[in-house]
């Protein structure tokens, strides 16, 4: 098992990465916590796969679990599911010095995040991811938040986790297509951050995903580190791909698109842009383009896609403020700033070569 501690501002914690870690999740959570009761928030899918090892590993060690689920998919972002966690919460009987396990991947981790953000005024929680996308980004770094009708994660808090706990071995569950979805943070993570792990992904791929987890956890880290919450431009670079991802992924309807696979195509438009507005070599654009279809990702739009909606969220996005686009471009593989340079016919031919 790795540990990499990571640093949040004023927050300190260990997220721990290893096979078997949800075996001794009890054992690892009673070192920084006096045993009570707890709630375990997981979809019904994740729920059945892994509840009765972590309800068991936490009763050993001196917790009283409550098992919260919720429907699996983005939809169960939403206000009212938040509300429906909170009471289930309230009903249980946790209090301020409860804990909240969030079992599972990006959207039981944003929403269980959230509700432990606004529950007594706040509670801590411990990150369990159990997806490739949860491991390598969304459960690190303490953004949680549910989606609207007018966007995707406009309502939400920072609150940093206490621990995150990363079973490895939870991956070889995921259907094909769900882990896929991972890689597109992946190669995120490699454009911005560590062209040798780009070149790393094309040679070997999936070949270690520990070793995986654990580099790209470090590459998250070293940047919420410098700006834990997203105030000196430092920690937007995480952001790549993500203003037209995002839009695309509410244009499709919120679970037509996974979310990783939004963001495939967020990528690819933001290295277009990226050629156009930083000097990224074109052949650079066609090795990320490459990749992302090594790993099942996809890089086209289909013909009927209704791409008229995506300028639209993109202007509702929170990375566009005052009328400008905080835009993230890569001029070289590895290396990534942002600029205010990108204008919207800029991100509209982007998205018409989709």
């Amino acid at each position: 098992m790795t540990a990499i501690p990571i640093r949040a501002g004023v927050a300190t914690y260990n997220a721990l990465v290893g096979a078997g870690v949800l075996e001794t999740i009890g054992e690892n959570a009673a070192q920084l916590f006096r045993g009570g009761r707890c709630a375990i928030v997981a979809d019904e899918n994740t729920a059945a796969f892994f509840a009765k090892t972590v309800m068991r590993s936490l009763t050993a060690s001196g917790f009283t679990p409550f098992l919260i689920t919720i429907p699996a998919g983005e939809n169960s972002k939403s206000l009212q599911q938040l509300g429906l966690v909170c009471d289930e919460m309230e009903a249980a009987g946790l209090d301020r010095a409860s804990l909240v396990f969030a079992l599972g991947g990006g959207v039981v981790g944003d929403l269980a995040g959230f509700a432990a953000a606004i529950y007594r005024r706040g509670v801590r929680f411990v990150q369990v991811p159990t997806t490739l996308l949860a491991q390598v980004d969304s459960a690190i770094g303490g953004k949680t938040a549910v989606n609207t009708a007018a966007g995707k994660n406009l309502l939400g808090a920072f609150h940093q986790p206490a621990l995150v706990l990363a079973d490895t071995d939870t991956l070889r569950t995921l259907p094909p297509r769900e882990l896929n979805q991972g890689f597109a943070e992946v190669i995120k993570h490699a454009i911005i951050a560590d062209s040798i792990l780009f070149d790393r992904l094309i040679d070997s791929g999936r070949s270690d995903l520990q070793t995986l987890v654990v580099r790209n956890i470090e590459i998250k880290a070293a940047i919420i580190a410098r700006d834990a919450r997203d105030t000196s431009g430092e920690r937007a670079l995480l952001n790549f791909g993500h203003t037209v991802g995002h839009a695309i992924e509410r244009a499709a309807g919120y679970g037509e698109l996974l979310h990783g696979e939004a963001v495939s195509l967020g990528l690819v438009a933001a290295c277009d842009i990226s050629v156009w507005r930083a000097g990224l070599a074109e052949s650079e654009r066609e090795k990320v383009a490459s990749v992302l279809r090594q790993f099942g990702l996809p890089t086209k739009l289909p013909a009927d896609f209704p791409r008229d909606r995506i300028l639209s969220g993109v202007k509702s996005d929170k990375k566009f403020e005052h009328s400008e686009v905080r835009f993230v471009v890569t001029p070289e593989l590895g290396r990534a700033c942002l600029t205010s340079a990108v204008t919207l016919e800029d991100i509209e031919r982007a998205i018409a070569r989709l």
